[in-house]
């Protein structure tokens, strides 16, 4: 199943409904971009009101590796030609649904990539703002590389390099966990529960989170794709 499609002319994020046969909860998955067009996040923010709980990806709390990691998509809104805008919490989330942050602190994130050998940690930090500025020169055209692409079936050949990859793993595996233990939760107490509920994670977490909810017993019912970005 597409999640994100990536193609010449434009990039796609498939906003996916699970359900489980024989109770009334859903949850809607909205694979997020943390760069995209202002009209992105507009239908994001009109569909996220139809429901009746949200459960948001963010780091809580600051610390300077984040804010250097986060540059790399953090220069790319700066030029307004590009047309894009950086993803605003604030913008993003209608007023009166409840909102649950499962996700990591700063501190927990950055432990996580410190973890990582010296050969790998320090050239990360030092990558991150040189692709900000790369993103920022080229525009939207700099997202139409199809290896942005994400499914949650990958082929063996993707599945081997993802599975090796331990940035990858430093970066998500904690936030997943944390985040499929939140999901199992609203499952296990809200299953009878006529509610739609909101998840929104950048599209990399979404594999993880259909592979959870699907031990649950939930199957991908429907799908809407949403125009991310067309480049001028």
């Amino acid at each position: 199943m597409q999640i994100i499609e990536v193609t010449g002319h434009a990039v796609r994020s498939a906003v996916i409904t699970m359900r489980q046969p024989g109770t009334p909860l859903e949850f809607v998955i909205f694979p997020m971009v943390h760069v995209a067009s202002p009209g992105f996040y507009r239908q994001v923010r009109s569909r996220l009101a139809a429901c009746e709980l949200i459960v948001m990806e963010g780091v809580r709390g600051r610390s300077a590796g984040v804010s250097a990691l986060t540059l790399a998509y953090r220069f790319a809104p700066r030029r307004r030609r590009n047309g894009l805008q950086l993803q605003s919490t604030e913008e993003l989330l209608p007023p009166g649904v409840p909102v649950i942050n499962p996700d990591v602190t700063a501190a927990e994130a950055m432990a996580d990539l410190k973890a990582l050998p010296r050969t790998t940690y320090l050239p990360l930090m030092v990558a991150a703002p040189v692709l900000g500025l790369v993103f920022a020169l080229r525009g939207p055209r700099a997202f139409l590389d199809e290896e942005m692409a994400v499914e949650d079936l990958p082929s063996t050949f993707q599945a081997e390099q993802l599975a090796d990859n331990p940035i990858l793993d430093a970066l998500s595996d904690r936030r997943d966990e944390l985040l499929l233990e939140a999901l199992g939760k609203i499952h296990s107490e809200r299953s009878a529960e006529p509610i739609r509920v909101a998840v929104v994670y950048g599209a990399g977490h979404v594999p993880a989170i259909t592979k959870g909810l699907h031990r649950h017993g939930y199957r991908p019912r429907e799908a809407e794709w949403l125009t991310v970005l067309v480049p001028a």
